[in-house]
């Protein structure tokens, strides 16, 4: 009586897989035209740069583009060094890091290893929402709420400018810490149970595990939320438009001071006020392509990183 059991579940199992090979073949299809998209439209972003950039340093000389330190395009005298933007957007960027990986690592930590789980459920999805606040918002939160409460704060002679580095660096960094903590939180919750078993076995406090098995374990996915949050600062455009400033005729490094970044002098030659085809519609292209460059090697460096510590723990 066994055998037509066998052979009736044979049948059926055969049934099943050829009923799931038109889903599988149909959800393949989508993933393979998921990564063509994604392909063509990186290769799509680099053409749309080149001819615009090229043009550009057929009339302004490389040498000057990256060492000048005067950037000026739309008014005279004309100067066309890059200097000053970098540095605005290193400064902010600084700034947003120093805020967003100590709390937003924090807040993973807390969430996957203290936290109980009717806590972390209605904390995370908090923290998901304010991953979605337009960024305009954001900016406007920095220059009419914290801005004026740092400027009253403030304790040295010279308070901070209207429009200034540090107060977009600041909400930068706030607008990035839910990107880095719900990232971190799902590597750290994909350890395996029995790293914490083990070490708790070894009477190590929740401090210890947290922080010497866990954070170590899951490296790689916290080294990917710091990138992704890194670029998310280099590529931010409203907040420093709006709270950061738009002076590009020096280079400075002082927080205080307003200053352009790349992304806001896009933001501003993009307005439609400069002639099409011009030298300074071009510098916004040229502009773009440094930072494309700035962030394909961000990314290249944590691909790097990635795997060598994913060849440490596994």
């Amino acid at each position: 009586m066994s055998a037509p059991k066998t052979t009736a579940g044979a049948v059926g199992s055969e049934s099943l897989r050829h009923r799931r090979r038109p889903v599988d073949a149909a959800v393949n299809v989508l993933l393979v035209i998921a990564a063509i998209v994604s392909i063509l439209t990186t290769v799509g972003i680099v053409l749309s740069l080149v001819n615009p950039t090229v043009g550009f340093f057929r009339e302004v000389d490389v040498v000057e583009f990256f060492t000048g330190g005067r950037w000026t395009p739309t008014l005279a005298p004309r100067a066309y060094g890059v200097l000053p933007l970098v540095a605005a957007t290193a400064v902010t960027t600084l700034i947003a890091v120093a805020i967003a990986i100590p709390l937003g690592l924090g807040s993973a930590i807390y969430l996957a290893e203290y936290a109980s789980t009717r806590s972390r459920r209605a904390l995370k999805p908090v923290l998901e929402i304010l991953a979605g606040i337009p960024t305009v918002v954001y900016g406007f939160f920095a220059l009419n709420a914290i801005n004026p409460i740092l400027r009253d704060l403030w304790a040295g002679d010279a308070p901070p400018e209207f429009q200034n580095l540090l107060v977009a660096g600041i909400v930068m960094g706030i607008m990035i810490i839910p990107t880095i903590a719900s990232l971190s939180e799902d590597a750290m919750s994909a350890v395996p149970r029995g790293l914490r078993e083990g070490a708790y076995a070894l009477a190590s406090s929740k401090m210890q595990v947290a922080t010497r098995v866990v954070v170590p374990a899951a490296i790689s996915g916290i080294v990917a939320s710091f990138v992704l949050g890194i670029s998310r600062a280099l590529g931010e455009t409203m907040i420093v438009t709006i709270a950061g400033g738009l002076r590009s005729d020096r280079i400075t490094f002082d927080p205080t001071e307003g200053a352009a970044t790349m992304t806001a002098f896009i933001a501003n030659i993009g307005q439609g006020d400069v002639p099409i085809g011009s030298l300074d519609y071009d510098s916004i292209f040229a502009v773009g392509a440094l930072l494309f460059v700035f962030t394909f090697a961000l990314n290249a460096i944590s691909i790097r990183l990635v795997r060598r510590f994913r060849e440490v723990y596994e």
